[in-house]
């Protein structure tokens, strides 16, 4: 087995310093073998290995790689680094089965970049030891700061590196130094600081600047930045939508008063999209409706041509907000715009195959989700997506089969939990479902549907004390959970409770009526002797339900039974 050591401090080639020097080593024997393999994983190769773009061609390209810095208003979120990590590791998978095993063995692990640690826990976790080999060796970190190529951070979405080097450089910078460059800094800084989920760091930042800055467009980005923290926190108890009102309003103000007409509907424009984003949270959706159409007037006006990324960022937003008021196709037209403005930009297909979804357009929004999966690094939320169409479809094997790769995608994905053990349930698989349900509460130990699943689960292993603890965790934290109703009121019933099961079963059927639903509470109503009842909920759930083979026997026994 080949030996390949490399040495991970962050300090020789800062982001993926570790992952560039492994694909300096694989990638040109890739490009004679496989070169299908090479170009299908374009997008992850040069982002980690910039040296190796002359010779791995872009392949899928967005609008923003022909665009000045400028106008990529787009900045990789967080979650970008592993989908990219996922690619690597795939790219890795792939190569070493055509050309046999590795051991990688790292050196100074603990200085790497975060986009180094977690592509190695990633290719830990996804690769066969027999393939790769991962081995730790012994850390003697060298010295300087960190590389500060603020741009490719920016460009790419690395946070993590932009924080660590921006605030170096800023212990150093004086604003009185070079006031521009200073203020451009402390956005670039405190926004990386927010996508790593360090808020309050960032917002230091920010006071700090307006202590300093006298710049007017200064000064309404970090107003602005300020909102987005306020709406936006990781911490929802940090959040203060009412407070974010205030700034976002100072930010308005400044750029509405902006002279030139070109940069005051671009600046202007962005604040309005935020200040819609504040009053979406405060409950008032038609005034963000309003405030977006304010914003894409101004650039339809003034920017017709420049700044298509803002333009197609407006179209989508407000894509969103039609969609949550119920005008489907109006939505869908916006998204559409949005796609064709660039349509190698993934996200939104994403966005748009949701709608499609909603709207029971299955094949279209099949098409939308592995669009995504085409277009972009291996992103968990595709294949999730996928799954919900599988599942209403009826293909159980598909759903699951998406749902596995979802988490084998990013095992801290608490949703796909959900809807795994619900399977696993469904399939009688308990133990499955329970190993599910106690990851997904680890990482969500709130969350209704989990406790929802948690009960099925003890239910059907007779743990009844546990099963209606679980039950009624559920609906303290979500009333409205019709699962749970339904699955309290089953456990009543085969408990002997049938007067509290149909109370549940009402509380459930209030929520919304369904033929399973009547079917049950005919059951509890039957058990407890009031068969007019009964017969009253069976006939119902054969309106809802005519071809229902067990509504039909039910409704054909004799009333005494």
């Amino acid at each position: 087995m080949e030996t390949i050591l490399i040495d991970a401090d962050r300090r020789i080639g800062g982001p993926y310093t570790l992952a560039s020097a492994l694909l300096t080593r694989l990638v040109p024997a890739a490009l004679e073998s496989a070169p299908e393999l090479v170009a299908a994983h374009d997008i992850e190769i040069r982002a980690a290995a910039p040296s190796l773009r002359d010779v791995v061609p872009a392949r899928r390209r967005s609008l923003a790689d022909d665009l000045p810095r400028a106008q990529r208003v787009l900045v990789p979120g967080a979650r970008r680094s592993l989908r990219t990590a996922n690619g690597l590791a795939e790219f890795v998978r792939d190569h070493l089965t055509r050309t046999g095993p590795l051991t990688l063995r790292v050196t100074n692990l603990g200085e790497a970049d975060h986009t180094d640690t977690e592509l190695v826990a990633v290719l830990r976790r996804r690769l066969d030891p027999a393939l790769l080999r991962v081995e730790e060796g012994p850390s003697a970190p060298g010295s300087g700061p960190l590389r500060a190529d603020f741009d490719r951070y920016r460009d790419e979405g690395y946070h993590h590196a932009m924080a660590e080097s921006g605030l170096e450089v800023l212990r150093g910078l004086a604003y009185e130094d070079d006031p521009e460059r200073w203020q451009v800094l402390v956005q670039r800084v405190a926004a990386a600081l927010e996508a790593i989920e360090r808020e309050d760091e960032a917002r230091d930042l920010y006071d700090r600047a307006r202590r300093l800055s006298t710049d007017p467009k200064h000064r309404a980005t970090i107003a602005y930045a300020t909102a987005m923290i306020l709406v936006r926190h990781h911490d929802p108890a940090a959040r203060d939508p009412e407070q974010a009102l205030a700034w976002i309003n100072e930010a308005v103000t400044i750029t509405s008063l902006l002279p030139d007409p070109r940069e005051r509907a671009f600046h202007l424009g962005f604040d309005l999209n935020g200040k819609a984003l504040v009053e979406l949270r405060r409950g008032r959706r038609e005034s963000a409706m309003d405030l977006v159409a304010q914003a894409i007037e101004l650039a339809e006006t003034h920017l017709r041509d420049e700044h298509p990324i803002h333009q197609l960022i407006l179209y989508a937003n407000r894509a969103q907000l039609l969609a949550l008021g119920g005008r489907r196709e109006e939505a869908l037209a916006d998204y559409d715009r949005a796609i064709a403005a660039d349509p190698g930009y993934p996200d939104y297909y994403l966005d748009r195959g949701n709608l499609l979804h909603a709207m029971g357009r299955s094949a279209e929004a099949l098409a939308d989700y592995e669009s995504v999966m085409r277009l972009s690094p291996p992103f968990p939320e595709a294949y999730y997506n996928r799954s919900e169409v599988r599942y209403a479809a009826g293909d159980l094997a598909g759903a699951l089969a998406d749902l596995d790769h979802t988490l084998e995608l990013d095992p801290d994905f608490g949703p796909a939990y959900v809807n795994r053990c619900g399977l696993h349930v469904a399939a009688g698989d308990y133990a499955r479902a329970r190993q599910d349900v106690e990851r997904g509460l680890s990482l969500a130990p709130h969350d209704p549907y989990l406790l929802c699943v948690l009960g099925q689960v003890e239910l059907a292993e007779e743990r009844y004390p546990e099963s209606r603890l679980a039950f009624d965790r559920a609906l303290e934290l979500d009333p409205e959970l019709v699962a749970a109703w339904a699955g309290r009121a089953e456990l009543a019933y085969e408990r002997g409770d049938n007067e509290l099961a149909v109370a549940d079963l009402t509380r459930a059927l209030k929520l919304g009526e369904t033929a399973e639903l009547l079917f049950n509470r005919s059951l509890a109503y039957r058990a407890a002797g009031l068969t007019g009842q009964a017969r009253q909920d069976l006939l119902r759930a054969a309106e809802l339900a005519p071809d229902d083979a067990d509504v039909r026997a039910a409704l054909a026994e004799p009333a005494d039974g």
